[in-house]
């Protein structure tokens, strides 16, 4: 049994836009500012134009290459299964953690009302054991939601997509009209000549912006059950980073706008609400807006529950594709009758409930997220160019003008983001790869799989371009050894973008064009219909 293609273009818009705006929208303003002040602005700019060129280059392949978890099968198809497993292990690791997040979100809010959710460990609010339960619910109704009923997905979907959007679009009106200072928008001399352009590229990677980005995946994901290709796969990947751009400049400017001028005195960093479960609503009680204030708390529950329905629709993806490749065990491919992977859900689940341990807070988190997650963008536009080179005469539905050029400079982004998180966040990560590599060896040694089969020639560049950049961060400005001076890290990036995106690309699979050429006998049938 095959997932079917049922998502029109609008619902996968939905679905992406709905997983794009979770927590962040709650907290990245507030982050973003206190770390680049005013220049937040520009960070949201910076962050949704990286985004952008990424997204188009997995516009191209999902359109042509459109499959469940793509993040694991179009690098399985560029460079074999060494490369592959590699970014899918971070990409599922990544989007794994994104629901249980989102879920203790929830929980964290509620908290204003239900105190016995939480409890204070070293001052910081963790979930206590009832909130451990409520949380465990919350998990089972998105996988249930998920593995029960298509309709009822989309329909669910579709309210609190109503909602959330509503909700934002109220709140920047409001706080506009009600408070603005245009003062806030000058720089504070202390971000302008202490951190400048560098708290920008900061707040960028760790203060929630790229991170509030990471839904236009689900597009990616979804391409196998996506209706209409070419419309439905770009406007979905694209579109749903355009239109959040939007409402997050929008949400920004009316953050900055509201703040009262004496909060920012002492500077932007000390910037801080107290007593609160977050800073909009911070910001809607000292503006006595009671109405925008119970408006946010109701929110607060809605917007983080969206996104972790939808992140579980779409890691279940990744876990299934993994499955079909051979990476992990058969049985996680396994479609109920309503023809969804209801094994890979409940794995994540389960794996997603170790999760709910104190973790060290919602912008650290998001640090190690991001690392991961860009690291799993890099492939899109290194295997979009190998695409090119090896299926010239391929029929593309969708084609992304300049593509070397857009290629090259999503790459280079990918490459900037991590390195921005920090080193505390890439020494974390490299961890996580270690684990990766052990569970690949295992599985590997598990299926007696040859050396050819495992794909490590045309992978040979993945570790070191993985230790180059671990390397670059722990010699570098962001929380590195400084040895590599802020203003020349982005020429050495380049430098070193330029050479691994040249080696990635000489390496590719030189199967590529066979085993396109046997995807398309096997499952082309089954979609051109939907292209039009």
């Amino acid at each position: 049994m095959e997932l079917s293609r049922r998502f029109s273009p609008l619902h996968l818009l939905m679905l992406s836009i709905n997983g794009m705006v979770g927590s962040a929208w709650l907290f990245a303003p507030f982050y973003a500012a206190k770390i680049a002040g005013s220049g937040a602005i520009i960070a949201w700019l910076i962050g949704g134009i990286a985004t952008t060129c990424v997204a188009l280059t997995f516009a191209e392949l999902s359109v042509l290459f459109p499959v469940a978890g793509g993040t694991a099968q179009i690098p399985q198809l560029s460079h074999g299964m060494f490369t592959s497993f590699v970014l899918s292990w971070l990409a599922w690791l990544s989007a794994l953690t994104m629901a249980p997040i989102e879920v203790q979100a929830v929980l964290l809010y509620a908290s204003t009302y239900f105190t016995s959710l939480t409890h204070l460990v070293h001052g910081a609010p963790v979930l206590s054991g009832i909130g451990i339960l409520w949380a465990t619910f919350l998990m089972l109704i998105f996988c249930i939601i998920n593995a029960v009923s298509f309709k009822g997905l989309i329909r669910f979907n579709f309210i609190l997509f109503l909602f959330k959007i509503a909700v934002i679009i109220i709140s920047i009106v409001a706080l506009i009209r009600f408070s603005f200072h245009p003062e806030n928008f000058i720089f504070i001399p202390d971000n302008a000549h202490s951190f400048g352009w560098q708290a920008i590229l900061t707040a960028v990677a760790t203060g929630g912006i790229a991170f509030a980005f990471t839904g236009f995946k689900h597009g990616v994901e979804l391409a196998g059950e996506a209706k209409q290709l070419t419309i439905s796969i770009p406007l979905a990947i694209v579109g749903s980073v355009l239109c959040c751009l939007i409402l997050y400049i929008g949400l920004q400017v009316a953050f900055i706008g509201a703040l009262s001028p004496a909060s920012l005195v002492h500077g932007w960093q000390h910037l801080s609400f107290s007593g609160d479960a977050g800073p909009f609503a911070g910001l809607a009680a000292g503006l006595g807006l009671v109405w925008l204030l119970n408006l946010l708390y109701i929110d607060a529950t809605v917007s983080p529950s969206g996104a972790g329905l939808i992140y579980v629709t779409s890691t279940a993806r990744i876990l299934y594709a993994m499955s079909r490749i051979g990476y992990l065990p058969h049985f996680l491919t396994y479609l109920n009758k309503q023809g969804f992977p209801v094994v890979a859900i409940a794995v994540n689940f389960i794996v997603g409930m170790f999760l709910f341990l104190p973790l060290p807070g919602w912008q650290s988190m998001v640090s190690f997220l991001v690392s991961g997650m860009v690291l799993s963008y890099a492939i899109g536009p290194i295997a979009l160019i190998c695409f090119r080179l090896e299926l010239p005469d391929a029929e593309r539905h969708f084609r992304l003008p300049a593509a070397y050029f857009i290629s090259f400079l999503a790459f280079y982004f990918c490459n900037l983001m991590s390195y921005w998180t920090g080193w505390e966040t890439i020494s974390k990560l490299a961890i996580a790869i270690l684990i990766g590599l052990i569970v690949f060896s295992l599985t590997c040694f598990k299926n007696k799989k040859s050396f050819n089969e495992l794909g490590f020639k045309s992978g040979i560049w993945v570790i070191p371009y993985l230790l180059g950049l671990i390397l670059i961060s722990y010699l570098g400005a962001f929380g590195g050894k400084q040895i590599i001076p802020f203003g020349w890290d982005f020429l050495i990036i380049g430098i070193f973008s330029t050479f691994f995106f040249y080696i990635a690309i000489h390496y590719r699979s030189k199967a590529l064009s066979h085993d396109f050429c046997i995807y398309q006998k096997t499952t082309e049938m089954e979609f051109a219909s939907e292209i039009i």
